[in-house]
């Protein structure tokens, strides 16, 4: 099977952010494969040992994304993507309609991606990129098994298990559980500098820059406060409830 997995470089979860002007400071962040999109090549990995098949990264970014397709390289994958056109870097609607175009031109059977990204948590690329691409998607699931041209993925479903059975070619979003993504050996880190990475233009894949344009403008950006100290009430339990009351009325203004 020849599997694609659409992946998106992300600050570190640990990274400490601060903003300039309104705007994520990149100096000194460290940048990391997005967290859910690890399980998405790791499933793409399994796939591939277990058909024969290949696994293709694609990613849109700045220079600094070629980083993280290396690593995904290393792992196991055998070619990559990147899309490194300013034009690109635009929001869901954007990245959607980018990454369609870049799969339309390739052959393949199933599409993994990340449930969701670390840094702005719209789970909505992947179902987009599955409505453009016209092919049938399950999002994060936690098993995903084949039989024939038939894919059988399990997902989580409010306590209990989801069985959805989908026609391949069809697009899957992985979670945390779906497996446990390898470390690159050093051998793959070897391998991985001669594998080919093919960098391409918003142009180049057939698009007009004005009909990709973002649909979404973030008016704001802003770290949470931080919180205050917590605070134990003492006496008995109705002097404790009626302080309780009087702290959420007049101080946090809640209630």
């Amino acid at each position: 099977m020849n599997v694609i997995v659409c992946m998106k470089q992300t600050f570190d979860t640990e990274a400490k952010i601060t903003l300039t002007d309104g705007k994520i400071n990149e100096e000194g962040v460290q940048w990391i494969i997005n967290p859910y999109d690890e399980y998405a090549i790791e499933e793409a990995l399994k796939i591939k040992e277990a058909t024969e098949g290949t696994v293709t990264v694609v990613t849109i970014g700045p220079a600094r994304v070629e980083e993280a397709v290396r690593t995904a390289l290393a792992m196991g994958a055998d070619d990559a993507v990147i899309v490194d056109d300013p034009a690109a870097f635009g929001d869901e609607f954007t990245a959607a309609e980018v990454l369609a175009a870049v799969i339309r031109t390739r052959t393949y059977d199933v599409i993994l991606a990340g449930n969701q990204a670390v840094d702005d948590g719209s789970s909505q690329v992947a179902v987009r990129l599955a409505q453009l691409l016209d092919v049938p998607h399950v999002s994060t699931i936690t098993k995903l098994t084949f039989d024939g041209a038939v894919a059988v993925a399990e997902r989580d479903a409010e306590g209990d298990t989801e069985v959805v059975e989908v026609k391949l070619p069809a697009l899957f979003t992985a979670q945390q559980g779906l497996n446990e993504p390898r470390y690159p050996s050093l051998l793959g880190i070897r391998k991985a500098s001669k594998k080919p990475v093919e960098h391409v233009t918003v142009a180049g894949i057939g698009l007009a820059e004005n009909a990709i344009a973002k649909r979404v403008a973030v008016t704001e950006t802003f770290i949470p406060a931080q919180k205050g100290a917590g605070r134990i009430l003492t006496g008995d339990t109705p002097e404790r409830v009626r302080e309780l009351v009087r702290e959420l009325r007049q101080t946090s203004k809640v209630i």
